[in-house]
């Protein structure tokens, strides 16, 4: 019975050591690193109210990776297109 036991406790051992190991090598997954907050640039347009002509500008700032984020309509003649980066 005693080697038995003798056994398990090497097992053990030998199991925590080689988890503590597997830890040290990928590194310290527990730990929080600091992140630095996001910053955004915004960009207001003035558009013409025709559909080609919003549509022309939203594709373009699109691939410039703007996103659309509002189009208030203070003024149904000169609606303004907000974007993001």
């Amino acid at each position: 019975m005693l080697t038995i036991r003798i056994s398990v406790a090497w097992t053990i051992a030998l199991v925590s050591l080689g988890a503590l190991g597997l830890l040290l090598i990928l590194g310290q997954p527990f730990a929080v690193k600091a992140q630095e907050p996001k910053r955004f640039q915004y960009r207001i347009v003035e558009v013409l109210p025709d559909t080609q002509n919003m549509q022309t500008t939203l594709n373009e700032f699109g691939s410039s990776g703007w996103e659309l984020v509002a189009v208030p309509m203070g003024s149904m003649t000169e609606p303004r297109l907000i974007f993001k980066k």
